[in-house]
């Protein structure tokens, strides 16, 4: 067999590593010529996966970078895999465990710090002497906006989807307005009940920094006044913090009345706005006002290689021309913390890092996890085995060079040149939250597998790290990294992605802005503030499932509803899911969903709509419990009664990918679900990915077989009720009244655990044993039909709607007090109030004023129940698409 040069077979990050990372996949006993020696491979390496290029013994430390990521389990020779337990498990999760070794044969390691030995205080590369410019908007004492937008800004995720839906009635603004960018949401999942957050401090320094942040040419703020985080709250935080709210066109507006009303007030406000925010120009600016934000997302083992390193040559850039930079994704640099501290302003700022990391490390401990738990299933896929690895490689993002001049809080504004550490989680959308919070006006994001995430103010420049990926979903990314390994010089390359810089700067839009779709993530709040133990919190997992007893026998008195019949069954609905298995194809998978449903596919087959269930989970979040809760509750969306068709999208390198998700599933035994499998990166991107399960969507919709509508026993349908606040003594009885006739007509009835008064009232007034305690873990199916309590562990409301979701409920009954609140997307939500609470201003946004007559108001509930069902009624903010989809965390989940 021929010898290969090492050069078209692996890599070699540093001189003094003893593991290459293989450039291509390498079949088993493939030759090569290494430092005039041959090395046979002994077994298959996969593409970015390593092996060793000289023999390790037992105990000796595998190098990659010149840092140790690595111990030896046993001797190892030249041309072996290098693989450890969490590689070999993500293959077993992916059904390849057949083609690769039974056991590793190397555990991982981190690096200790010592700053003593580890510091080096140096000097910050020149400044330029001659400046470069480009095209921007003078904000003043705001600095430089790259872009001229308006926010509608929710104080918190009460007004989400108010936002949501303003902002879209301003989608092509910049048809009639071509210096205005567009209206854009900032609507997140943060603030809205209850007590004051644990992550207050950062939440209201984030949404100031929107608030003021150059790119930003006006701001809506809107609340309802009630929550924790209210306008009042915020303009209060701005005013004594000394944000220049008042160089920004600005409004704080209140709901306080009917939806529509207040849709139409809040629009008028920005209508006001477009003519003279479109007089402002862009005009020549010096490239020392840019602050970059340095990201990364979907790394792979080139990531450090390739695309950090052109990353970090820009950076510098912009550094030598007076401008700042900002690295963030704390425990992305556990255990690179040596190359950090190579190049540092000061001791004080070298303690300062050190401390904000091991800050995250405790934070992460007092809920029961480890930082060190962050690469994903595509980072492993793809040779990022460990922390270790992944951080030695995020770190290239500043040049060795380059010195780190300034350590700073989540969103904390960036005020001097220099380069900046900021702290945050290694969740991309909630890192770049803060780093935008901090004044960047410009995103360099670097992936391997293929991100595709964007900001939605701020615009965002792809470096993909190879060639290959980068050809596979070049209409998603700006820059191909990947032509540095094929051989061109990295300044060379550097010049050219400046060039680019400079064009996105001036208004040319990026990959991510002419796909039109943006994602926002607030770091999200936490529940234990370290004064809980772990060994006293409630367990989280699945349930028995059995029914509570009752103290009296069911009279079995039938209701009917008329159902559409589908492949046999009868439904209430029939529904097509778009179910995107992560934060990161969340959008996409909007997009999908609303394309189907214009399209009208499977509408002639029975198919009412089609729906995507966006959210912020499935990568950047801890495992354990949060991630059982999460399964759990997406796979029996998938399983719901209602869903007939359904698309699983990944995004292609989360933890809960494709391939996981099936293995999860089958665990959950047989199901004739019609299911099909996509993915954005490995199906070339964002169109292409569209076509594709667009197509399939319309062919096997076709299979279903639908007849005439027919009058149907409600038997076993599955209702929920929640409730907020407290109950009056007629609601309890109309209440009460409702509960005996669903449970006579043997339909199923979820009460959610933080429902207390409603819960209070069952033990009371139906159970045997007066005891509501939970039957069904948060988002657990109800199989067996009667009432149950579904655990809650911390949920909000929305994320109490998406947990019953899970259950399988097909309507929810919320009995509130104040306001209306968002709804879950796929399941009608009726909201109900009472004659008694007649003053409240948002009346005519419920679906049903109970009267003060126990019976009557009973009757009207099963009433409106029916039509429900048989579709003569869809509930008001399920029309409006005051939607939200929010799945929760419980006790002990957190951001990584």
């Amino acid at each position: 067999m021929a010898l290969s040069a090492f050069e078209k077979i692996g890599r070699l990050p540093d001189p003094k590593d003893n593991s290459a990372i293989a450039v291509c996949e390498i079949e088993e006993g493939t030759q090569i010529l290494f430092n005039k020696r041959k090395i046979v491979i002994a077994n298959r390496i996969p593409l970015a996966h390593r092996f060793a290029v000289n023999p390790i013994k037992k105990g000796d430390f595998i190098y990659s970078w010149g840092q140790a990521f690595g111990v030896a389990l046993r001797n190892i020779d030249s041309g072996e895999y290098l693989c450890n337990e969490t590689v070999l498990a993500e293959f077993s999760k992916r059904s390849m465990s057949s083609q690769f070794p039974d056991s590793p044969n190397f555990e991982n390691y981190i690096q200790p710090v010592n700053l003593e030995q580890q510091l080096h205080l140096g000097k910050q590369v020149p400044l330029y002497p001659v400046q470069k410019y480009f095209e921007g908007f003078d904000r003043g004492m705001r600095g430089v906006g790259t872009r001229n937008y308006i926010i509608i800004l929710g104080t918190s995720v009460q007004s989400a989807g108010f936002v949501r839906r303003l902002a879209d009635s301003f989608k092509g603004i910049s048809k009639r307005f071509p210096n205005i960018d567009g209206v854009v949401p900032i609507a997140h999942t943060e603030g809205g009940y209850g007590e004051s957050p644990n992550n207050l401090n950062l939440l209201l320094r984030t949404l100031s920094g929107f608030a003021v942040h150059p790119n930003v040419g006006a701001i809506l703020s809107i609340d309802y006044g009630s929550e924790p985080i209210s306008n009042a709250v915020l303009k209060t935080y701005i005013k004594e913090n000394n944000f220049a709210i008042d160089e920004v066109l600005h409004q704080f507006y209140s709901i306080n009345g009917s939806y529509e009303q207040a849709q139409k007030e809040a629009a008028h406000i920005v209508e006001k706005w477009l003519p003279s925010l479109n007089q402002i120009h862009r005009t020549p600016q010096p490239l020392s006002a840019i602050k970059i934000a340095l990201q990364c997302g979907g790394s792979d083992a080139f990531s450090g290689v390739s695309g950090n390193p052109l990353a970090a040559w820009i950076g510098k850039e912009i550094i030598r021309y007076g401008g700042m930079a900002n690295l963030a994704e704390t425990d992305e640099l556990i255990g690179a913390e040596s190359y950090v501290l190579a190049n540092v302003r000061s001791k004080e700022t070298a303690e300062r890092f050190l401390q904000i990391s091991q800050r995250f490390k405790n934070w992460a401990k007092q809920h029961g996890h480890s930082a060190e738990g962050n690469p994903s299933g595509g980072n492993i896929l793809r040779g990022l085995y460990n922390i270790a690895i992944k951080s030695i490689g995020a770190a290239r993002k500043r040049d060795p060079e380059v010195r780190l001049d300034h350590v700073i809080e989540y969103g904390e504004a960036m005020k001097e040149p220099g380069f900046y550490f900021m702290d945050s989680p290694g969740n991309d959308p909630e890192s770049i939250a803060g780093q935008v919070a901090s004044g960047a006006n410009l995103i360099y994001f670097v992936t391997g597998n293929g991100s595709i995430t964007n900001f939605p103010f701020v615009p965002t420049i792809k470096i993909m790290t190879t060639t290959e990926r980068f050809d596979l979903l070049n209409g998603d990314i700006d820059v191909n990294a990947g032509h540095y390994l094929d051989g061109e010089p990295l300044e060379s390359l550097g010049k050219k992605t400046m060039l680019l810089t400079q064009k996105v700067l001036s208004g040319e839009k990026s990959a991510g802005e002419k796909a039109g779709h943006s994602q926002i993530n607030i770091w999200r709040n936490w529940y234990n503030d370290g004064s809980v133990e772990l060994s006293r919190l409630s367990s989280e997992d699945t349930l028995a499932g059995n029914p509570l007893p009752l103290r009296y026998q069911l009279k079995k008195t039938p209701l009917f509803y008329q159902a559409v019949q589908s492949d046999g069954k009868c439904l209430p609905e029939q529904i097509g899911l778009v179910l995107p298995t992560s934060l990161c194809s969340a959008e996409v998978a909007k997009i999908m969903a609303d394309r189907l449903t214009e399209q009208g596919v499977g509408k002639e087959y029975g198919i009412s709509r089609f729906v995507a269930l966006n959210h912020t989970e499935g990568c950047g979040s801890s495992s354990g419990t949060t991630m059982d809760m999460y399964i759990r509750t997406m796979l029996n969306h998938l399983l719901h009664p209602n869903v007939s068709i359904a698309v699983s999208l990944e995004h292609g390198c989360e933890k809960t990918h494709n391939s996981y998700m099936r293995q999860e599933l089958t665990k959950l035994g047989d199901f004739s679900k019609k299911i099909g499998w996509f993915s954005i990166q490995l199906d070339g991107g964002i169109d292409q990915v569209l076509q594709k399960a667009i197509s399939w969507c319309q062919t096997n919709a076709a299979l279903l077989t639908s007849g005439p509508s027919k009058k149907t026993n409600a038997k076993n349908i599955r209702i929920g009720i929640l409730t907020r606040g407290s109950l009056p003594e007629q609601l309890e009885n109309t209440l009460l009244l409702f509960l005996k006739m669903l449970l006579d007509a043997e339909l199923s009835v979820i009460i959610p655990e933080n429902s207390t008064p409603l819960k209070n009232l069952i033990s009371r007034e139906l159970l045997a044993n007066s005891q509501a305690l939970p039957t069904l873990a948060y988002g657990q199916q109800a199989l067996n039909s009667g009432l149950h309590v579904m655990a809650t562990s911390f949920a909000t409301l929305e994320e109490t709607m998406t947990g019953m979701g899970g259950c399988g409920v097909q309507i929810i009954f919320s009995f509130l007090k104040n306001h209306p609140i968002s709804v879950h997307p796929m399941i009608p939500v009726l909201q109900v109030s009472w004659e008694g609470n007649r003053r409240n201003p948002f009346q005519s946004d419920f679906d049903l004023i109970l009267p003060l007559d126990c019976a009557q108001g009973s009757r009207q509930l099963v009433d409106m129940l029916e039509r429900v069902l048989s579709r003569k009624y869809t509930p008001k903010n399920n029309v409006c698409h005051n939607t939200i989809y929010q799945i929760s965390r419980g006790m002990r989940g957190i951001s990584l």
